[in-house]
This record gives C-alpha cells, structure tokens and sequence, in this order.
C-alpha cells in the first residue's frame, strides 16, 4: 500500500525537538525522505534521525541557524547534494521571548523583536528563497509555514513582538501563494493554538485548556497530521490558506479575551 509521502524529500527546520520533530517523524512514516535541521540540539538531533531510520526511513541531519542565510545556503546544497531534488519545505523553526509593549524597557523590547524577527520571518524568507529556486525547476513543492493562532488575533499577556511575526508569516503564505502558483507550488500555513511541548508552561496550558472548546491543549503530532495532508497530493487544490489547528480557542472564535 503506497503511503502518502513516498519517495518525497523533506526538509523540516528546527526538526530536533516539538512539533518539527513530530512532523518529521510522520513524515517519514509516509515515506519521505527527512532532513532534520537543528540550531544548537545535536545530540536530539541524532536521536530524531535514528527513530527514523528504527522506523525504516532514511534521514540526515544538517545544522543551521535559518537567521543566517550562509547557514541556509549550506543547508539546502546538503539536501541537494545527498537526494538531488527537494519535494517539500516545513518552515518551523522558531523562538518566543517575551516582551510587554509598556512595561519592558525600550532597549530590551527592541532586541526581544529584533531577535524573533530575525529567526521567525527572515529565516522563513532565506529557506523559502533558497529552497524555491530549486522547486521552480520541478515545476513542483509544497511549503507549509507554522504560524501561529498568535499571529490572526489571539493574545497572551507579553506576546506582541512573537504576535507580530506570525502575522507577519499569514500575509508572508498568502503573497508565495500568488507568485509560486503558475510553477506548481503549493504554498499554506498552519497556526496552532496551544500545543504542549518542553517550551509549555503549566500556567499557560491550564489558560489555554480553559479557553478551548474541547477542553485541551493540542500534541506536536496533532500538528504533524495537518502537515502530512498539506504535503501530500491530496491537498494538490488547496493554497495561500492559513489552517487553524487550536482545538476551538474561545478568545478566537468570539474575538474576546
């Protein structure tokens, strides 16, 4: 029986740990072929890339920091150099810092949005920008951004700087949506609402399973289900859109907090 993602190479940054190691996981469990991109996480790294290959898959691991765009450059020559062609594009890696608009002092506000910026927009840029030159010659590519609930009206105390760059990613898929169309690139996001992973705080998984209509927080692999459909053919018609995955946030769905 043909799984959905057989034969297909996959790069998933920010891939050693949460939802973009469930996503490669899944992903290898349907058949692509994952390269496993970390920052600092070596060694989880390796373990991510040896549960893929326990499950029959095949995998490498390439650091790169997605805020440098030599470390992206390398990064995609890798894949290219090891599998020749790349299939799909996961754009999730990156960091939250917090940051009160009015209680945060000037400087340190502006380095908490410098420093996400840098990781969770520019980074998105340069892979896309990279990966892109090489689906344009297939004619062919699925890129599928993590965005977050955060980014279309959701709030969380000291979370405006990381709320403007998920917004930023939303607008970001609906443009690469309308200009990679003609080439046969599918370009989507998926913003998660709460998912709990060694980043969660208890404090902020009790507030968001209290603000969910089915009463929990979401699992990396609730994710990475959404990002194997999104990859494969089965969703050939569908882009520029911006799948929520947040369980029915309440604040989102009556624009209240």
């Amino acid at each position: 029986m043909a799984r959905r993602l057989d034969g297909k190479i996959a790069i998933i940054t920010g891939s050693s740990r949460g939802i973009g190691r469930a996503i490669a996981l899944e992903f290898a469990r349907e058949g692509a072929k994952v390269c496993i991109n970390y920052a600092k996480s070596e060694d989880m790294a390796r373990q991510v890339v040896e549960e893929i290959k326990s499950l029959g898959g095949e995998a490498l691991m390439i650091r790169a920091d997605v805020s440098k765009l030599d470390d992206v450059k390398q990064l995609v020559k890798g894949v290219i150099d090891r599998f020749g062609r790349i299939d799909i594009l996961v754009n999730n890696a990156a960091i939250m810092l917090r940051g009160d608009f009015l209680e945060t002092e000037d400087e340190e506000f502006y380095r908490i949005l410098d420093r996400m910026w840098k990781v969770n927009v520019k980074g998105v840029v340069y892979c896309c920008k990279e990966v892109v030159k090489h689906m344009v010659k297939n004619r062919y590519g699925k890129i599928i951004n993590i965005a977050s609930i955060a980014g279309i009206g959701t709030a969380f105390p000291g979370t405006t700087p990381y709320a403007m760059t998920k917004a930023a990613i939303v607008i970001l898929t609906r443009r690469l949506a309308f200009e990679l169309g003609p080439y046969g690139i599918n370009v989507n996001a998926i913003a998660p609402g709460m998912v709990l992973t060694d980043m969660s705080t208890p404090e902020g998984v009790e507030l968001a399973r209290k603000r969910c209509v089915l009463g929990r927080v979401g699992s990396p692999e609730d994710i990475a289900r959404l990002a194997v459909f999104l990859a494969s053919d089965e969703s050939s018609y569908i882009t520029g859109q911006v799948i929520v995955a947040d369980g029915g946030r309440i604040d989102y769905l009556t624009h209240s907090l």
